[in-house]
């Protein structure tokens, strides 16, 4: 129990910080503190990071760093490619899911990391709800 308090708290800060899903923390640990298998640990995290996912969207909402017509379109095209995830996660042995969950996290690490030493020209932070919405409506697009 105390494995399962942790990892909760540990991925809904980690998700309500960076945005990234508390299934990069909720995943590992299940199979690696609670011996879930992969398939295991990634449905049961599936479900984990509803509530997650509510509430950090809704903060965020609040602070107006939401770009509804982006997530919008995302979210309900994902609606398929979970259902198709989800069917191949299920025909799939447990070592081929660990190794493909490791790529990803790889790939997304190594993107971070030179995202965050290069020059992006992405916007800095608002401070304030009205100065991300001034940020938001200058990016083009």
């Amino acid at each position: 129990m105390i494995g399962s308090v942790l990892i909760g708290l540990c991925g809904g800060v980690l998700a309500g910080m960076t945005g990234v899903g508390g299934g990069i923390l909720f995943v590992p640990g299940l199979a690696v503190f609670l011996s879930l298998s992969q398939v295991d640990a990634e449905a049961t995290s599936l479900v984990a990071i509803v509530p997650v996912a509510i509430v950090g969207a809704w903060r965020q909402l609040g602070y107006g760093n939401v770009r509804l017509r982006d997530a919008l379109p995302i979210g309900l095209l994902s609606l398929a490619g979970a259902f198709a995830g989800a069917t191949l996660a299920d025909t799939l042995s447990d070592r081929a899911l660990r190794v493909g969950f490791a790529l990803v996290l790889l790939f997304a690490a190594a993107s971070l990391v030179r995202r965050a030493l290069g020059t992006a020209d992405t916007p800095a932070r608002a401070s304030t709800p009205e100065a991300s919405l001034e940020a938001h409506d200058q990016q083009p697009g």
